[in-house]
């Protein structure tokens, strides 16, 4: 089968978070399949990581000072902002699309077998063919130790068949309410589902309702409760602001830090006040990681934060002699998007901005756009190629009760192109910017991020070498 036919197969099955009211979210049917894959998710140890924001950053740094500490280490993230196979990586590389199809076509044959014998009821899911597949990559090619991403909740998420040496527990907020709940404490309760009777559990203070659900179960587990806090910048009571912290490079944080024994200095390409939250959940759990008895020092966790890169989070593009500055990030959740408000505030103060936003029509787009809109100077909407996405004038109306003059795009090259215009009309008007450049903010769907990214990849420098690649591919 080659790639493209896998693609297409994958594609056909749905959108990867649907359950029809026949097919319901079941981890039996998961472990079914994954017998019948002779049980690849058991070859290798691994770190389960859930929560509403920020697990996908928090899973890119540990996996980084995994790798660091030489230990192969496989990535498993979703979804993906441009191709797939940036799912599931060994040592921060991509799967190869032979791999890819290959993979695909030993799972898809299996099921098939399984769903005619009758041991399953219908085929997998987009997302439990996906993760199968990643085990089975994890499995061949013998990773020391793998980082999961859940992709939904967790009680039910198909990553969740695995045993993981630690479970991380980001922060929790309203989102996806249709599959997990209409409150904070309903979905803690599917977040949750990943710890383990007797098992080490990674977590910070978070929403009260949260903090409650999280604890209790943890007692009930009998679970080893691990607390990220002594890694969190400590915070001034007059000001709010991390003390000893340092954004003297635009783009990265800096500060000191306790960390096994000895002082290590972090430096953070992911930008804002809630990344360091996630870098202190990674740390934590490198810590446990540890002292269980992986190969794991202050100076490859140093190391290893320096090195993470984990695009479309406040990533910042500008290419040579170009005049508009862009900012990516993924805010597809109102946390999203005040963490988004608090982080655009922090770097560029009153800067006047134009704002592309997009958003799947299941999200609280109303809200979102109460926290951004009243920010921008100019507002330009637009709409992912996702039957899922919202129109914009779905996004109009959502947002009328805080911005009427509302300038929509058919898509999002077209909303780009609009918006460098209006960037550079804008340039100078503020007083932080400089007279010779525009900026311009996308954020919203990743999906709207990860379209941007492709329009803009010729402004987007390639990544330096990162000088543990030899360490990490041994």
């Amino acid at each position: 089968m080659s790639y493209q036919n896998a693609l297409t197969r994958m594609y056909a099955l749905g959108h990867e978070l649907a359950a029809t009211p026949s097919h319901k979210f079941d981890l039996a049917h998961m472990r079914v399949l994954l017998e019948g894959l002779d049980h690849p998710e058991r070859r290798f140890p691994a770190v389960l990581i859930a929560g509403t924001n920020g697990k996908g950053s928090t899973a890119a740094t540990l996996a980084s000072i995994l790798c660091a500490s030489g230990l192969r280490t496989g990535l498993y993230t979703s979804p993906h902002l441009v191709r797939i196979n940036e799912r599931i990586r060994i040592n921060d590389v991509e799967i190869s699309d032979d791999d890819f199809a290959v993979l695909h076509d030993v799972v898809d044959r299996t099921a098939e077998r399984l769903v005619t014998g009758g041991e399953l009821p219908w085929h997998p899911s987009f997302f439990e063919m996906l993760t199968a597949m990643a085990f089975e990559y994890f499995s061949g090619h013998e990773v020391d130790i793998a980082v999961l991403e859940v992709g939904m909740g967790g009680r039910l998420d198909a990553t969740n068949v695995i045993e993981p040496r630690v479970s991380v527990i980001t922060d929790v907020s309203l989102d996806h309410q249709k599959y997990l709940g209409e409150t904070i404490a309903e979905i803690a309760r599917e977040k949750a589902g990943i710890i383990r009777r007797g098992g080490a559990v990674v977590t910070l203070p978070q929403h009260p309702e949260a903090n409650d659900v999280i604890g209790n179960t943890i007692l009930e587990h009998e679970a080893k409760p691990i607390s990220a806090v002594q890694f969190v910048p400590p915070v001034s009571p007059s000001s709010g602001e991390y003390l000893d912290h340092k954004t003297e490079t635009p783009g990265v944080s800096r500060y000191p830090l306790q960390v096994l024994g000895k002082e290590i200095v972090v430096e953070t390409r992911l930008t804002g006040r809630h990344q360091l939250r996630n870098v202190a959940l990674a740390i934590a759990a490198a810590e446990e990681l540890s002292k269980q008895g992986f190969p794991v020092s202050a100076e490859t966790i140093e190391r290893g934060i320096r090195e993470t890169r984990w695009a479309g989070r406040f990533q910042i593009v500008k290419a040579a002699g170009e005049s508009t500055e862009y900012v990516l990030d993924v805010a597809h959740n109102p946390a999203g998007a005040w963490a988004l408000r608090s982080t655009l505030s922090a770097a560029y103060g009153e800067r006047p901005f134009t704002l592309v936003f997009g958003a799947m029509r299941d999200k609280a787009i109303a809200e979102m756009a109460e926290i951004l809109f009243p920010l921008a100077e100019r507002i330009i909407v637009t709409r992912a190629d996702n039957p899922r996405s919202a129109t914009t004038q779905e996004i109009r109306q959502a947002a009328a009760r805080v911005a009427m003059d509302v300038e929509p795009a058919a898509n999002v090259a077209e909303a780009l192109q609009k918006a460098g215009g209006a960037a550079l009309a804008s340039a100078g008007t503020g007083a932080h910017a400089p007279a010779s450049m525009g900026l311009v903010v996308v954020t919203g769907s990743i999906y709207i991020v990860g379209e941007a990214m492709q329009v803009l990849s010729p402004r987007i420098p390639a990544s330096p070498p990162v000088p543990s690649a030899v360490i990490c591919g041994s």
